[in-house]
This record gives structure tokens, sequence and C-alpha cells, in this order.
């Protein structure tokens, strides 16, 4: 005889559950960041004491303030930036949840506290002008909360005396101090300043009261707005389905986007491994380094194209191009920390869009919103970000 078996569905966690979630991974996140902030603020790790570990905090009251004052301007925009995206997308009836956000701190060396956060949509998006209402009411938002955030920063620098509290051997070279300490280039981690920085710095700040590119890891809200330019430039790539390029798909449609899109992943990847491998590389970069390097491309590029071989003749095809302009302009480099993000690109995310149900253009309106979306990105985006 038939038998009808029946398909139970899970059923959903209660909604205090789901809350508690979403709230409990706020907190933890906004303590992770705000040890974070204090650590760069101060100088110090958390568990790290020169050669010793020490299981006890060190932070004072005064400390975890100061720690504060970078985890809640730099958490504001992050919260604001995925508020953006929850409610335009609960705008259009798309079920999406509440922010998930990420925490990451080790105490040992320094991190920003996150890895940031995210919303998952849960349901189908249906045309091109809610994937583009979806994907750039984030960025928007959380640029329009991280312009203040800098201004506000420009316009209250702590006097010179700030740095000396921080460093005391400083002092002894006064104002002047930069000169004597940072005489080389590379000397500890800087933030590269984007466009819209150096306009906001040239607009703001007093030119007598600026941090050294070196020591603005302890100016908290400086580091938080910079941050905030950063994270929103890398959602402003205008590839696969990050925000940009839910934007650019919205602007172009399906087809013309996704052949744009691989043609600036392609690009992407060229730029960072560029000076990887040069001519005068030592024979250990060569013997260890040339196998792996095109394994990575041929990984990235694998999804770009319909088969093995294309991809196998695309990654040698990059990786010739690139030795031979390292060549032709000796000293040329790109930036290989941008290689992990094209992994998480080509094999995470993806770098083509997916059609939507309805793929009527945009309204003009819409379309200068876009590109002038674009136009934020280029202000934000810095092709070497960390130096």
């Amino acid at each position: 005889m038939p038998v009808e078996f029946v398909r139970y569905e899970r059923p959903a966690p209660p909604r205090w559950r789901v809350y508690g979630l979403h709230l409990l991974l706020f907190v933890i996140t906004l303590i992770t960041t705000t040890l974070a902030g204090a650590e760069w603020i101060t100088g110090k790790s958390f568990f790290l004491q020169g050669d010793a570990v020490k299981l006890s905090g060190w932070l004072s009251s005064a400390e975890i303030q100061r720690g504060l004052l970078f985890s809640l301007p730099f958490l504001g925009v992050l919260t604001v930036h995925e508020f953006g995206h929850y409610f335009t997308a609960r705008h259009y009836k798309v079920r999406a949840t509440l922010p998930y956000y990420i925490p990451f701190f080790t105490g040992v060396f320094n991190t920003i506290g996150t890895f940031g956060a995210v919303i998952r949509i849960k349901d189908r998006i249906f045309s091109r002008k809610e994937f583009f209402d979806i994907g750039l009411a984030g960025p928007l938002a959380g640029f329009i909360v991280a312009v203040p955030v800098l201004i506000y920063g420009f316009t209250h620098l702590p006097h010179v005396e700030y740095v000396f509290q921080i460093h005391p051997e400083y002092r002894a070279y006064g104002a002047d101090y930069a000169q004597h300490v940072y005489r080389g280039a590379g000397q500890g981690l800087t933030l590269t300043k984007p466009l819209l920085y150096r306009l906001l710095e040239y607009w703001f700040a007093d030119p007598a009261l600026l941090p050294h590119p070196n020591e603005l890891m302890h100016y908290p809200i400086l580091l938080a707005g910079a941050l905030a330019l950063f994270f929103t430039a890398l959602n402003l790539l205008p590839i696969g389905q990050l925000d940009g390029g839910h934007i650019l798909y919205g602007l172009l449609g399906f087809r013309r986007f996704n052949r744009l899109s691989v043609i600036l992943f392609i690009s992407f990847i060229f730029y960072a491994g560029l000076g990887l491998f040069t001519l005068h590389s030592s024979a250990d970069v060569w013997l260890y380094g040339a196998a792996p390097y095109l394994l990575y491309l041929f990984v990235v590029f694998r999804r770009t194209l319909p088969t093995p071989r294309r991809a196998l003749l695309l990654a040698l095809g990059v990786w010739s191009a690139q030795l031979a302009l390292t060549v032709a302009l000796p000293g040329l480099e790109g930036n290989p920390g941008w290689l992990v993000f094209g992994l998480l690109l080509g094999r995470i995310t993806g770098i083509f869009h997916p059609p939507a149900a309805d793929e009527r253009p945009l309204s003009p309106a819409r379309k200068v919103l876009g590109w002038v979306m674009l136009i934020i990105f280029i202000l934000c985006f810095s092709p070497s970000p960390f130096g």
C-alpha cells in the first residue's frame, strides 16, 4: 500500500531567543571594540605587558571611557549601515534578520574588535529597483553618519601634550617630535588617507594639532571615522553581490553588469598581485611562491569562466602580465592584502549578480543617486588602505 510521508518543518525559535542572540552579539562586540580601542589609544595589549602574560585586566575606568570613544562611533556607523539595509528590506516586505555582529578580540595583538556585522535576507528580491534600494541604503546611511564623526574628530583635536602622555619619550623633541621619531618610512601601522578624509582634514582641522599618521590610532574618533570610510568603500566595490555590485547592477542591468563585473574583478586581482614576483625576486620566492600563487589565481578565477582550462589560461595570463609590467616599471607594487578579499569574492560571495524577475530600468532620480554613490566610493577608497 502507498505510504505518504509528511515533511515537518523545524519550528521557528521563540522571538525572545532570536532577539536575545542579536543583543548578546551586540553587547559582546561593544565590549571587544571598546577593549580594542583602549589598546590602540594606550599602546598596551590587554594580556601582554612586555614579555609577561597577565590574566587580569589592566584597564582603568578612564581607559575604558577612552575605548568607548572609539567603539561607540565606530559601532554607531556600522549599526546605521546595517539597519539601512534592514529597514529598506522591510519597506519592500522582504524578510530580513536583525544584524548579526561578529566580535573579534585577542588581547595579544591589536584588532579593531570586530569583523563587522551582517544581516541575512530570507526572501527573494524580485526587482532591479529593490536590489538597488536595499544595496544602496546601507552604505548611504553609514556614510551620512561617518562624515559628521570625522568632522567632530577634526574640530576637537587635543593639544600635542596628549601624544606626550602616551609617549613620554617624545616630550624631549617638542611639537616637532615626528621629525625625530619617524625618520624612515614604514614605522608602525598607518591608515592611508582617502580623498574625502584629506578634504575634511583640510576644511576642518587645525594643522598644528593634526596627528602624525603613525599616531592616528591614538585618536579614537578619527580612527573610528577613518575605518568607517574604509568599510564604506569596501562595501561599495562594484563587484558581484557587494552593496556596490547591487548598485551598479541596478544601473546597468543583468547582462551588462555581469560582463563588467568580471573585468573589474580581474583588474582587482591584477592590481593586488603586482610586485609579488619580479626578475629580482630571490630564488626562494620563485621556488616556494610561484606555484602557490598560480594555484591561488586558478582558484579565484575558476568561477569566472565556464571551464577549468580557460580559468588556468586566465591565471597564467594575469601572472605573466603582472610580471611584464613590473619589469617595464620597476618598483611598481600592488597591495597583496587585497588577495584575501579577492578569494572571498571569487569563492564565497561570487562576482556575478543574479537576475531579477522585474528587470525594468531605474527611474532617472535613482540613476543619479547611483552615480553619486559611485563618486562616494571613489572619495572613500584607497588602493592601499594600510601602510
